[in-house]
């Protein structure tokens, strides 16, 4: 019986990675749409959404149904209830990837990113590529070193973000108030994206150690400049 409900553990852990690779696909391509001005693949990104949403859907069933039929304790339980957690986050990733392709589709067949832009959104894009990938990896090893680094990747997203509010701001922004309320709002969904991100990474902190994980905190077993 025991040897069945860890089997299903790992089927949500393997779910909860699977949900990780649809999510960095989306953003991958809901970015390349964002710059290309393809509205046939912003499409495919906003229809493609509904997996993600399923599957987080089923996971969370299973995990219900395990909760009811095993009532585990202790690192079980804590697998069971953060896998739920970070369904939520990845799922909300998902949903972001989805308004950033929307973003794209509203402002076809012109990209709604202005060409002093481009370049810091491609950034951007690729920085929540990696995030995720990073995230997907982290919850297949349950590597708590690796979530702890992955603080590094959402402050250089944090920069990016910056950059473009300074650019906004700096008093030399010309492609007028439509494009100025887009790439603010796309600049906060890959920001979020990030963050989400190091949700799942804190989530799985918490699954190995018991213990939360807060902005700068030390975390019990870990050393802080070990980079192995």
């Amino acid at each position: 019986m025991r040897d069945a409900f860890h089997e299903e553990l790992d089927q949500i852990s393997d779910k909860l990675v699977e949900m990780s690779r649809l999510t960095g696909s989306a953003v991958s391509r809901a970015t390349t749409a964002l710059l290309d001005a393809d509205l046939t693949l912003a499409e495919s990104v906003i229809e493609a959404d509904e997996a993600i949403d399923r599957m987080r859907r089923e996971l969370d069933d299973t995990a219900i149904d395990l909760l009811a039929r095993q009532q585990p304790v202790a690192t079980d339980l804590r697998m069971v209830v953060t896998a739920m957690r970070m369904s939520a986050d990845l799922e909300r990733m998902g949903d972001l990837a989805r308004h950033i392709a929307k973003v794209a589709r509203l402002r076809y067949p012109d990209s709604a990113i202005p060409p002093t832009l481009r370049a810091t959104i491609t950034e951007m894009g690729h920085a929540a590529e990696k995030i995720v990938a990073q995230a997907g990896s982290i919850i297949a090893g349950k590597d708590v070193s690796a979530a702890v680094a992955l603080e590094t990747q959402d402050d250089e997203m944090d920069a990016l973000h910056r950059q473009v509010f300074e650019h906004l701001l700096g008093g030399h922004w010309d492609a007028g108030i439509q494009a100025a309320v887009d790439v603010t709002l796309v600049g906060r969904y890959y920001e979020r994206f990030a963050d989400h991100a190091v949700s799942v990474s804190r989530r799985v902190i918490y699954l190995v150690t018991g213990e939360w994980a807060q902005d700068g905190a030390e975390i019990p077993g870990i050393d802080p400049g070990d980079d192995d």
